[in-house]
């Protein structure tokens, strides 16, 4: 299963950080190649929550991925989980998961701990070097977007 981990020291508070990573609408905002989110159905304290991305391709489609979230404590983690039966990721990934960890790092600063985990599906699993490469991109990505609407 190759999983992904960067780490990062942000300018801002935990509740502020935490605000932003826990709303599947800000995505857009920090999140790299999400164009917007649709079909949110947010439940309080974020477990269960459910929502489709839009990601852009780079000619410029859109193309949808379910996510729900399946583990929130305030302040402190966020996992969410994409949903692919019947999607057309299907015939690549048995599961895919992104992890963020929120830790008070000094007087307004957050240490912020980003995974991602995915498990391949059958030929695909012989691209698992690339797939992690692709991921530490996200990753980094999703980590200078957070940055930036951060400061």
């Amino acid at each position: 299963m190759p999983r992904v981990t960067r780490r990062r020291t942000l300018e801002a508070p935990v509740p502020e950080v935490w605000k932003l990573v826990s709303d599947p609408y800000a995505l857009p905002r920090w999140w790299p190649r999400v164009s917007r989110v649709e079909d949110v159905d947010q439940r309080s304290a974020g477990r269960r929550s459910q929502w489709t991305k839009v990601l852009e391709t780079n000619h410029g489609r859109g193309v949808r991925a379910d996510y729900r979230c399946v583990s929130s404590a305030e302040n402190e983690r966020y996992v969410w989980e994409q949903q692919l039966e019947n999607s057309p990721f299907a015939k690549h990934l048995k599961d895919s998961r992104v992890e963020i960890e929120l830790h008070a790092a000094g007087e307004g600063e957050t240490r912020i701990v980003m995974s991602s985990s995915q498990t391949m599906r059958g030929m695909s699993r012989l691209g698992s070097w690339m797939m992690r490469k692709g991921q530490r991109d996200i990753l980094d990505g999703a980590l200078n977007g957070l940055e930036e609407a951060l400061a």
